[in-house]
């Protein structure tokens, strides 16, 4: 049977409204045995790799001068070895032949239902094709984590963003068609006018960046509104770290009077990692991808080790993403998890980016360690900015913080002194610390910029 049988077969499966357990969306994948789990993969995997060298004119010549053919990968193992990696500018270099899809994409664009983009937050956007196959497939992964968070259809979904080309958050719509509850829109509204639409229309889960739904909580207290009285009971998270941190997680939860869950994808590979219902990080949907963790040197990684996500997608059938490199850095766990998934837990979501990596004197300090800390400290708030600079020997790093709003400055030097000595004491090197005023700092409705990098760049 051909990979478009089964993932024709897979189609009408999610069309045919399957019977759902109390506790999983999909009780069969999400607590298959390990060992079925990597039987599967390596079927799909042969599968894939055959698609894509056929139909991919990227992939033949890939594989072709890597002195590969699909019937040479016998297992897993051989999979992992001598599978090519590749990387955005892949995608963005086999766009650019023919612009707007050039070698990278399998259909003819009759297949296409929708056109979206990467966020372009690191350079170049890649451009994303979707068949109506790609659309339910992305859309599942938040049903997991809707359902298994106690969501159902009788639920109103608000989403707080604009929308446009980013395909983060439109699969986190189809996730909600996929689930048969009720869309609310945000987009083309104010903070301000979306924090009344939320007390007028009721809606009972919020979907937005972590930084974004703080900080309608921030502008609400302002406006006189107790988001805590509203409506909301789940806060779904995505599109950055926030709500894999416990510490932000905490402050998201005590604003809202709501339970936060993070959620982990990459646009042009899929909702990859719906959030831990137990919120230990992110489960790997393991029946829409696969995935291997290396290190700097190319080495898969041991479990409860850190290296970086390298992913592939059996749900992007229009543009396959094999063995794609996220620079995303997490941390692997495979033993059973308490809420009962089998799948690959990323514990804690990401911590940071092979770009981000900042080394001071040996220790390599991962960007969200730091925000895991600033909670330690008593009346500082979760804004705050990451800047690197190249010293002599070492990274330099400042962070710049702000204060609770009402906190005097007179105690500006004792925050300071305060959140250096926790620094210090967690990271084991000295980071300096400036503390601003309430509001100094940038908000943001999508992603947010936390990290400057002024280091040089290398040639």
């Amino acid at each position: 049977m051909s990979i478009l049988e089964l993932d024709s077969r897979r189609q009408q499966s999610l069309l045919s409204g399957r019977s759902r357990s109390q506790k999983f969306w999909n009780e069969f994948t999400e607590t298959m045995p390990r060992e079925q789990l990597d039987e599967l993969h390596f079927k799909r995997l042969k599968a894939l790799l055959r698609y894509a060298y056929d139909r991919v004119p990227m992939y033949n010549r890939l594989y072709s001068e890597a002195g590969m053919e699909p019937e040479d990968i016998r297992s897993l193992d051989d999979f992992n070895r001598y599978v090519p990696t590749i990387d955005k500018q892949d995608l963005v270099k086999a766009q650019s032949v023919n612009p707007p899809w050039g070698d990278s994409v399998a259909l003819s664009r009759d297949f296409y239902i929708y056109n979206f983009q990467t966020s372009g937050s690191t350079g170049i956007p890649v451009r994303i094709p979707f068949s109506m196959h790609s659309q339910l497939q992305y859309g599942e992964p938040w049903a997991y984590l809707f359902w298994e968070a106690g969501i159902r259809s009788h639920d109103s979904f608000y989403f707080a963003f604009p929308w446009g080309m980013y395909a983060g958050f439109w699969s986190a719509y189809w996730g909600v068609r996929c689930l048969g509850a009720t869309v609310l829109s945000g987009g083309g509204l104010s903070s301000e006018e979306r924090l009344r639409q939320i007390q007028l229309l009721k809606p009972t889960v919020l979907v937005a960046t972590p930084t974004y739904t703080l900080y309608l909580a921030e502008l609400a207290k302002d406006l006189g509104m107790d988001t805590s009285k509203t409506f909301i009971r789940y806060i779904i998270n995505t599109g950055e770290p926030g709500a894999g941190i416990p510490t932000t997680r905490k402050a998201i939860e005590h604003a809202w009077g709501a339970k936060a869950y993070d959620s982990y994808g990459i646009a042009e590979v899929g909702a990859i990692a719906p959030g831990c219902p137990d919120q230990h990080g992110c489960h790997l949907s393991e029946d829409q991808g696969y995935a291997t963790i290396l290190d700097s040197s190319g080495m898969v990684v041991g479990a409860g080790e850190v290296g970086e996500n390298v992913v592939t997608s059996y749900s992007q059938m229009a543009q396959p993403v094999i063995k794609y490199r996220t620079h995303d850095l997490v941390r692997a766990h495979y033993d059973v998890c308490s809420c009962g998934r089998t799948w690959l837990l990323y514990e804690g979501g990401v911590l940071g980016r092979t770009d981000d990596m900042i080394t001071i004197k040996g220790t390599n300090v991962y960007p969200a360690a730091i925000e895991y800390l600033l909670s330690d400290v008593h009346d500082l708030s979760f804004h705050y900015e990451l800047h690197v600079t190249q010293g002599r020997l070492n990274d330099e790093v400042t962070v710049k913080v702000e204060p609770l709003a009402g906190v005097h400055s007179d105690h500006y030097s004792r925050l300071q002194k305060d959140l250096q000595a926790v620094l210090k004491s967690k990271t084991g090197v000295k980071i300096d610390v400036e503390i601003l005023s309430p509001g100094t700092l940038p908000r943001y409705e999508l992603k947010a910029k936390r990290f400057f990098d002024k280091r040089p760049k290398a040639v």
